[in-house]
This record gives C-alpha cells, sequence and structure tokens, in this order.
C-alpha cells in the first residue's frame, strides 16, 4: 500500500477520463458490478479514533494506494506553517536562537501516516499563554489554514486516483480522510469526491463512541472545527466556568468541555454526507475484517 509523499502532484494536475463520473461513484457500481470492478476507489468517512487507518492497514498492500489526507495536509499545505511555529518556539530559547540565525542547525518534522501530532501541535487550542494556549484570533488564523489545507488535499484525490494507477500500478485506491471533512461546507468537495469514490461512512454503535470520547479526554488533542461551532460554545463554557476572558482558560479543560460537544455536533453531518452520496458500515464490524475479500463484501452488502 502505496503513501503520498509532500511533492507528489496537485489539484491542477489532469486525472484519467474513465475515472471521472457524470453522476456518483455510488449509482455506477451496485453490489456485484462494485465487487467485479477492476479498479475500486474508496473513501472512508468518520470521526478520529472509529477505525480508518486501521481498516487501510489490512487492505493488501500490493493493491491498494493508501492516500492519507492528514498526511498530505502536513507534508503538502501546512508543511511551512508547521515549520515556523517550530521555529518561534525554538528561537524562545537562546542557545536554540543563535544555532538557527546562524544555520548551525536545522529544524523538520517527522509526519507519518501514523504520527500526526506536529498537525496538532500547530492547531493548538484556546487558553492561557502559559499553559501552552493561543488567543481567539491566532487559533482561528491556524484553524483557517487548515481548513484550505484540507479542501486541496481533498480536491488532490482526483489527481491521485490517476497517480496510483498510471505512475504506480496500484488497481485500488482508498482515501483515508480525517474527521473534519464533515465540516469544510465547500461546494464541489464532497460532490467530486462522490463522483470518483464510494464514500463509506463508519458509524460507531454507542459504546464505541463513548469509548472514542473517553480517550479523547484523557488525552486532549487539538483538531479543526468550524469557526460557527467556536463562536457558539465558547462563550458558554466562559459563562459555566466564570471566566471574564478566553486567556484565562485552562487547554486541556476547555477540550474536555468541548469535545463530546464537537461530537454530537458532528454525527448528523457524517450520517447526511452518508445519506446523500454513500453508504453506511457498522464501524464494530472493523475488528472483525481481516481480509480484503471480508472487507467488500461489507460494502456490496451496503450498496443493495
Amino acid at each position: 500500500m502505496c503513501f503520498v509523499s509532500a511533492g507528489a502532484v496537485g489539484p491542477s494536475e489532469p486525472c484519467l477520463k474513465t475515472l471521472i463520473f457524470t453522476t456518483m461513484y455510488r449509482d455506477n457500481l451496485k453490489g456485484a458490478a462494485f465487487w467485479k470492478s477492476p479498479r475500486k476507489a474508496i473513501t472512508l468517512l468518520g470521526m478520529s479514533g472509529v477505525g480508518k487507518t486501521t481498516l487501510a492497514s489490512r487492505l493488501p498492500r500490493q493493491t491498494w494506494f493508501h492516500y492519507s489526507g492528514d498526511y498530505r495536509i502536513g507534508t503538502r499545505y501546512l508543511d511551512e506553517p508547521i515549520l515556523d511555529n517550530v521555529k518561534r518556539e525554538a528561537m524562545r530559547v537562546p542557545f536554540l536562537a543563535e544555532l538557527l540565525r546562524t544555520d548551525s542547525i536545522y529544524l523538520c518534522h517527522n509526519i507519518s501516516v501514523h504520527n500526526l501530532k506536529p498537525i496538532a501541535s500547530f492547531l493548538g487550542m484556546i487558553g492561557n499563554r502559559e499553559l501552552g494556549g493561543l488567543s481567539v484570533d491566532e487559533f482561528k488564523r491556524r484553524q483557517s489554514l487548515h481548513r484550505e489545507a484540507e479542501i486541496n488535499a481533498m480536491l488532490d484525490v482526483r489527481s491521485f486516483i490517476a497517480k496510483g494507477h498510471d505512475t504506480y500500478g496500484y488497481p485500488h485506491f482508498l482515501n483515508d480522510a480525517g474527521g473534519s471533512l464533515c465540516e469544510l461546507d465547500e461546494p464541489g468537495v464532497l460532490e467530486q469526491l462522490a463522483e470518483d469514490t464510494l464514500i463509506v461512512y463508519l458509524k460507531p454503535s454507542d459504546a464505541m463512541l463513548s469509548q472514542i470520547i473517553e480517550r479523547s479526554l484523557q488525552e486532549p488533542k487539538p483538531m479543526y472545527y468550524q469557526n460557527q461551532f467556536l463562536d457558539r460554545v465558547l462563550p458558554q463554557y466562559l459563562e459555566e466556568q466564570g471566566l471574564s476572558k478566553p486567556e484565562e482558560i485552562v487547554p486541556d479543560d476547555y477540550f474536555r468541555w468541548m469535545f463530546p460537544r464537537l461530537v454530537e455536533h458532528r454525527l448528523p453531518r457524517y450520517q447526511e454526507i452518508a445519506d446523500r452520496f454513500g453508504v453506511v458500515l457498522d464501524a464494530t464490524r472493523i475488528d472483525d475484517i481481516h481480509s480484503e475479500t471480508e472487507f467488500l463484501e461489507l460494502i456490496c452488502d451496503a450498496l443493495e
């Protein structure tokens, strides 16, 4: 299974004409037709922690091109802002500042499909600066950069489908999309994904949802979400906690309060995308999937 690289093709490059459908991918291939298709293209949709990357890792590496949306964001579209952020922090240390000024050292990130912490550290969380927090304006600036990067990464899927086949010889393609895909609200992004791939929503059970929330509360992690959501919940948090301004917020405490509300905000969005463009798979079945055949059987059942 191939992972995309930082210098790969961008959204302006052409795609194979045979991959562009005038209607949704879902409506072109039903059940048995999808099973027999010599070239399959899938977008995995769902919240972080539901098992998208785990599922991707269980498909044959020899025949499936694995496109990680988050990896593409970090290595292509947020590469420079991430490094600039690291350099700003390093410049606070006199010893490192002198070495950087004289080009005696250089800094680079080590983003991988399984290590996306540099992206999270760039996004940051609102709150007290002394506790690692950001101002609301700076937080929104970084969120805006991430939104633009994610839009471009999803539009890149079209050209990477062609690249995976024409350059690397992979017959099948898997788009491991980020959990914030449902937040973009950018005209044309979902429509293009639906033309080129089958969107598969990995829907968690209530028990799995509780486990995902519990894990996130134990290890708060910065993430992208809409300004409209932030503008709605932030005043609520300040009022409930008796705080007069965001600079008084303890970042991790705010995340623990905010995250269950973000999940509630996202779930109907995932479902709406699946209803319009894709199919739904029970995410609890992922642990039972150990082969490509088992995965495709579930998808065919959902298509029927």
